[in-house]
């Protein structure tokens, strides 16, 4: 049975974490977690050491090692023969007094002075040493504490669906016991009736001596074993408590496994790992995210590029690469999808069994390390594709991991996912919870990503979600959402925004389910960004219709601003839009080769004037002709054997290198103040103009989007300043591919109101293609002049 999510509730409502570990000590002695006074304490006795050893011309060594060398005596010494003077000699009170005026004629002050100020260096000396050696102190103690060490506390915490650092103690574990070295096991299986390890040190086989303990009432089970070693593969061997042996079992959090098709998982003992990012993660920790450039490069990296034989590039190879192009390209991050261990490719990721373990596809957990932080040093975020709501059904994955429903839903009609033939998560369950919010955690903690992509999170608010009518149970209050799983969101994102104030949290949620975005104060699920697939769809629809009927279909372009202060949005075309027969993105537009290429580009000015984060999947900004293969690379070759390929490349970099360098493209994504329509309503000639501003009048851009093939003269729109402005960007520059109706000239603002707004320009409207014009200079005087009349 699972546990009531109420009962886990300790000290009321306040949630342990992580964070309120400190300061706490366990009663059993196994594990003494200190206070920090105790350090404080340490420093005070050999504070005292230090000075007791100081003597004349003598070298004092601290614990530390460190060295202070003493050239003079101390104070405390030159008292204490003085003192010794006066008791062995016998002088007449005549002779006594000679000796102290001669005494006192030696002691001139500047001596005295040199001597103090020697004291006070060697002073400032020892209290140097005292905070080197406080460091040092620390450091040891934080490295002496064994964070794989069973505890009551950290169980307690796991069977709480609060430990939000279970990698620590559960998975396989390089560590000592009794001065000898071996390896720690450590799974949860509640219903199991025996569990053993089986791998390379026991030939896979069942042995009695390989068999773990159980050391929870809740089904945690323990070994260790000095026989397993780094390197090891190894799987669980559980007997179900109806006495039958199952599958072996792939560990749920090793770091480590095989490469398809073997399933092994191994130990692995990472490495120490220099990482050269702080000027990246000290910049991050100060940013509003939602008030900076977010234009994502989506990734998969099995087939952005590809070794000579067709094969996988490892992580370091593609960190050579990728950093570099995604930088010139103008990106601001990438999106990794889904680099979980997963036994079939085609799955891309999102069928996991290993969550812990970055796929060995690619190489391994350091591999990994050195990719982000190569994209790091590039000033590029990494966000990663991360899949809580579900997972495969292969016999040595979590499926059934003891023999009964464990990581998913006890209920069959719950743990089914029929849409993807996988099996639900189980988030009501407070040990499935242990395990996924410490494995997003693991991911920000020990790779510096920036931040998650939830996928899926439909499937994981809704119970009737893929389910006809008597497939599913309603809530006790009558209605369709998954009480549990909303929780759950709810706690992972105030896990992750309490570690990682800065971080992103990118729900892909297709529905209007309320709140996606707010914080979880309000009552909000506390993501920070959600996808706006009502816009894709939309748009989508729209470029793939004949232009001479987009008139009738004009909603469809302009339809998302009705709702898109409900949310904070970001505007995908991702991987799922240019597979399984829907078109490559440049095979989406209506036309010929010339419109498809001129469509392209001028919808693609419309995604970034649109107010929303941007994404963008590979392949894209150089038109690639194919559907996307994820067993094959990209179409790199069309970039040099094809000049409107190249030319389409070109007009991405400037576009996005555009969208970098003004801030009304992105300072007020999700503010009423950075967007207002000039023109919506022109569907006749399917033409559309807004503005995009910042907090700075003179950084507004204004847009002007032609959906149709037609050349407009001395077209007049209506602009919000009196003054100059500049042509900055033109979709149909023949640079790109266009025509090249461009307009080279200052344009002059009129005293003629128009479109609803206070002055007007006449301007040439190129054909398919987007115009941008940026203020150049406002005439402020004159406005005030005019407004005053």
């Amino acid at each position: 049975m699972q546990n009531d999510p109420k009962s886990s509730k300790i000290k009321d409502k306040d949630e342990i974490g992580p964070r309120d570990m400190n300061g706490l000590t366990e009663e059993d002695g196994k594990v003494s977690i200190e206070d920090n006074s105790s350090v404080g304490k340490k420093i005070s006795r050999t504070e005292g050491r230090v000075k007791k050893k100081i003597s004349s011309n003598e070298t004092t060594e601290l614990e530390d090692g460190d060295k202070v060398n003493k050239s003079k005596p101390s104070k405390t010494n030159e008292l204490a023969t003085r003192s010794k003077t006066k008791k062995t000699t016998n002088k007449s009170s005549k002779e006594k007094s000679a000796v102290a005026s001669t005494k006192a004629s030696t002691r001139k002050k500047p001596a005295s002075k040199k001597l103090m100020e020697e004291f006070q260096a060697e002073g400032e000396k020892i209290e140097k040493s005292k905070t080197e050696h406080s460091k040092i102190n620390v450091k040891k103690r934080t490295e002496s504490i064994d964070k794989s060490e069973i505890t009551n506390l950290n169980t307690y915490l796991f069977h709480q669906g609060k430990n939000y650092e279970s990698y620590n103690i559960l998975g396989s574990h390089i560590k000592t016991e009794k001065r000898k070295k071996g390896v720690q096991f450590v799974t949860w299986a509640p219903n199991a009736k025996d569990v053993y390890v089986v791998g390379d040190f026991n030939n896979f086989e069942v042995k009695e001596e390989y068999k773990l303990e159980r050391i929870t009432e809740n089904g945690l089970w323990r070994g260790f074993f000095y026989t397993a070693k780094a390197g090891n593969r190894y799987k669980y061997c559980i007997v179900g408590s109806d006495g039958e042996m199952g599958e072996y079992k792939a560990d749920p959090y090793a770091i480590q496994s095989e490469l398809r098709p073997d399933n092994a998982s191994i130990v692995y003992k990472p490495k120490a790992f220099k990482w050269n990012d702080k000027k990246w993660i000290d910049q991050r920790n100060k940013i509003n995210v939602l008030e900076q450039p977010l234009n994502i490069y989506e990734v998969h990296l099995g087939s952005w590029k590809t070794n000579k034989d067709g094969g996988f590039l490892k992580y370091e190879e593609i960190a050579e690469d990728l950093p570099k192009y995604v930088k010139d390209m103008g990106y601001t991050h990438v999106e990794l999808m889904p680099l979980i261990e997963h036994p079939l490719d085609a799955s891309w990721g999102y069928q996991g069994t290993g969550y812990y373990s970055p796929t060995s596809r690619y190489g391994d957990y350091e591999g990994l390390k050195i990719l982000i932080n190569k994209l790091h040093e590039a000033n590029i975020g990494v966000i990663m594709d991360w899949v809580p709501g579900h997972f495969c059904k292969d016999a040595h994955g979590l499926y059934r991991f003891d023999g009964t429903p464990t990581y998913e839903y006890q209920e069959e009609w719950r743990a089914e996912n029929k849409g993807w033939g996988t099996c639900n998560f189980d988030l009501g369950r407070d040990e499935v919870k242990s395990y996924l919010i410490s494995n997003a955690l693991y991911w920000y903690r020990e790779f510096h990503i920036d931040g998650l992509r939830v996928d899926a999170v439909s499937s994981i608010l809704y119970l009737d979600y893929s389910r006809s009518h008597g497939e599913w149970v309603p809530n006790k209050y009558g209605g369709n959402g998954n009480l549990e799983a909303i929780d759950f969101l709810k706690e992972l994102n105030k896990a992750v925004f309490a570690e990682y104030p800065t971080a992103l949290m990118i729900a892909e949620e297709s529905t209007s389910w309320p709140n996606v975005t707010k914080p979880t104060i309000y009552d909000g699920l506390g993501f920070n960004l959600k996808w706006n697939m009502g816009w894709m769809n939309d748009t989508l629809e729209y470029v793939e219709i004949d232009p001479k009927y987009r008139k009738h279909n004009h909603k469809n372009i302009t339809f998302a601003m009705m709702y898109n202060y409900a949310e904070n949005y970001l505007l995908p075309l991702s991987h799922d839009e240019v597979v399984h027969g829907k078109k490559s993105l440049v095979n989406k537009m209506w036309g010929d080769e010339w419109n498809k290429f001129a469509g392209l580009r001028a919808f693609m000015c419309y995604m970034m004037g649109h107010p929303g984060k941007k994404l963008s999947f590979m392949g894209c900004e150089f038109a690639q002709r194919i559907e996307w293969r994820e067993y094959e690379e990209l179409e790199w070759n069309l970039i040099d054997d094809v000049e409107i390929h190249k030319k389409t490349q070109l007009f991405f970099k400037d576009l996005n290198n555009l969208y970098l360098s003004n801030k009304a493209f992105w300072e007020l994504d999700h503010d009423y103040r950075g967007f207002n329509w000039i023109e919506a309503d022109n569907n006749e000639q399917s033409i559309l103009i807004f503005a995009r501003r910042s907090r700075n009048d003179k950084d507004t851009l204004i847009f002007i989007i032609n959906f149709t093939s037609i050349v407009y003269y001395d077209y007049q729109i209506g602009v919000p300043f009196l003054g100059s402005y500049e042509e900055v960007f033109n979709s149909d520059d023949s640079k790109y591919g266009g025509s090249g109706q461009v307009m080279g000239e200052m344009l002059v603002s009129e005293k003629t109101a128009f479109h609803n707004q206070p002055y007007s320009l006449k301007i040439k409207v190129p054909p398919m293609a987007t115009l941008i014009l940026k203020v150049n200079e406002i005439n402020v005087d004159q406005e005030i002049k005019e407004k005053d009349k």
